[in-house]
């Protein structure tokens, strides 16, 4: 894939609008394209990651360990980003991602993530602003469950 490729796939990315053109292509040059054959497993959970992917083609299914586990769900979005958190953390994956379809996708390295943040702190702002949001996006979600919980209990 050119570069200008991966940096037009970064753009479709929601996570990276926080970027800008050129430092999506920063981060184009440093990432890698990679190809997945149908049924090939993309990570499993507990893996420790080194950055997140951005799907360009293909059909992905995410299977959540643990309570919800049973519940997996697909990924078909080209410019999706898996393991968005992948940037900033070095923790485990809660999920193991397989590959439905055929599928491409562009490995953007936390390190390279890092850097960027590190030398543009307008950049490290937005990331921090976007990443808050998504939390707190998450927890809402998770809002009815914790009540319904409470109610059981109480």
């Amino acid at each position: 894939m050119i570069r200008d490729d991966a940096a037009e796939a970064l753009a479709q990315a929601e996570f990276f609008d926080i970027c800008d053109d050129e430092q999506r292509r920063m981060l184009a040059f440093a990432g890698d394209q990679r190809f997945f054959a149908a049924d090939s497993v993309l990570y499993q959970a507990g893996d420790i990651p080194d950055g997140a992917l951005v799907l360009i083609s293909g059909t992905l299914r995410a299977r959540p360990e643990g309570d919800g586990g049973d519940r997996p769900y697909t990924i078909t979005r080209p410019g999706s980003v898996i393991s968005t958190m992948a940037l900033i953390l070095a923790k485990p994956r809660p999920v193991t991602v397989t590959a439905v379809t055929n599928a491409e996708a562009l490995f953007v390295p936390r390190h390279a993530f890092l850097k960027l943040v590190q030398q543009s702190p307008d950049l490290a702002q937005r990331a921090v602003a976007r990443i808050q949001e998504d939390l707190g996006n998450y927890l809402g979600a998770l809002e009815p469950l914790r009540q319904r919980i409470k109610d059981r209990e109480g």
